[in-house]
């Protein structure tokens, strides 16, 4: 199924309206978020207000209908900024809504594409103290409600992005012991975080990323109704939750390409302005080549966010390429504002300049939804399997 996405003339109106809004009044505002670990209330509504809570929700249930393409665009636009301004709306419009879009009842749709569109932020419980990318260890439970033709939640989910701010989280429960074909133990549920039972923790003390909080989801009895099973069956969470990663590692992807700029293009303006043996930094070769190689770097990462967007929006299957492309795009992230540090000399270790912050942001993105090294072994088992396949 080909996913046509907004006008293209209004699309790029829109990506020129959100790059003078990331540098005009995001940018300015980032010390403040460092400073609460928090984004501003009047930075939230504003956010609401163009919409970006609803990018890639249908038009008919009040979003923009972004297609993947234009959807990664906007990420890359916002993370030139810090992170927490595309934290807070990324699981709106990459895993929930994936996983509304391909498992939903058209009554859930009806009830929750108008509510993430309009501002409600989401969460997606997925990983749990003892198990993240490994489904068999999940120890949260869903059991048929005695008393009516509900569920009962109990268990705890760990490194919850936008947990405590969230409305509304997507929790994958074990509805079976075992069974088969594997993961139909795991069935997927919408929560609202306000259900009786429910409770978040305190927000994480992180390494970086300040203001995308994320925290502990405790469930303890907590009672759905029936109708809060996603597709109303059980056995599919799992397969709707690997789904939604493919988007969510386009989303780090993204990221990490946005961010790198970001850093590459402080880099490049200290080197102008910094002075050593009576020149500017950035006439020394070996200044030259660390710039060189970013930019390189970056511009590869553009190619393959690029291609893998396109292919999603063409209805291929991309497991194995939006793999890829987190994976690459992470890992050049982490080469680029190392670098960055390093051209920034003694200054790249001060907190009071922008590349100790840069290193220290960009280090979750080798990590979450989906570790680097996790990845690469789904890329391989792939890879054998087609060419087992003959494929």
């Amino acid at each position: 199924m080909i996913q046509s996405g907004m006008d293209p003339e209004l699309f790029e109106q829109f990506i020129d309206q959100l790059e003078r809004y990331v540098r005009e009044r995001l940018i300015p505002a980032e010390r403040e978020v460092i400073e609460n670990d928090s984004i501003p209330a009047p930075i939230l509504t504003e956010m609401r207000e163009m919409g970006l809570f609803g990018l890639t929700v249908p038009e008919e249930y009040g979003g923009a209908g972004l297609n993947t393409s234009q959807y990664a665009r906007v990420v890359r636009t916002m993370a030139y900024a810090a992170p927490a301004f595309r934290s807070i709306f990324s699981i709106n419009v990459g895993m929930f809504n994936s996983a509304i879009k391909n498992g939903a009842t058209e009554a859930q749709k009806a009830e929750w594409w108008p509510r993430i569109a309009g501002g409600e932020i989401a969460c997606f419980g997925l990983t749990e103290p003892g198990s993240g990318s490994d489904s068999a260890a999940m120890q949260t439970t869903a059991k048929p409600d005695p008393g009516g033709n509900g569920w009962i939640l109990n268990g705890t989910k760990r490194y919850i992005t936008n947990a405590p701010q969230a409305k509304v989280g997507l929790i994958m429960a074990r509805t079976e012991k075992e069974a088969l074909p594997k993961n139909a133990h795991v069935s997927a549920f919408i929560v609202p975080m306000d259900a009786p039972g429910v409770s978040v923790g305190s927000a994480d003390k992180k390494m970086g990323q300040s203001g995308a909080q994320i925290a502990d989801i405790i469930l303890e009895d907590v009672h759905v109704p029936g109708d809060a099973l996603l597709g109303g069956e059980t056995g599919k969470g799992f397969v709707f939750a690997m789904k939604s990663l493919d988007n969510g590692r386009i989303s780090v992807g993204a990221a990490s390409t946005g961010y790198a700029r970001r850093a590459l293009d402080s880099a490049l303006r200290y080197a102008t302005e910094r002075k050593a043996f009576g020149e500017p930094i950035a006439n020394f070769q070996l200044i030259q080549q660390m710039l060189a190689e970013s930019e390189t770097e970056i511009y590869a990462a553009e190619c393959m966010m690029a291609d893998v967007t396109a292919r999603a929006d063409r209805g291929e299957n991309i497991l194995r390429k939006a793999a890829a492309f987190k994976v690459f795009a992470s890992e050049m992230c982490g080469r680029v504002v190392d670098r960055v540090v390093q051209i920034y000399g003694g200054a790249g270790y001060l907190a009071e300049y922008d590349a100790e912050r840069f290193f220290r942001d960009a280090r979750i993105y080798r990590i979450y939804e989906g570790t680097t090294q996790i990845l690469q072994l789904q890329i391989a088992k792939h890879m054998l399997r087609d060419f087992a396949a003959g494929v």
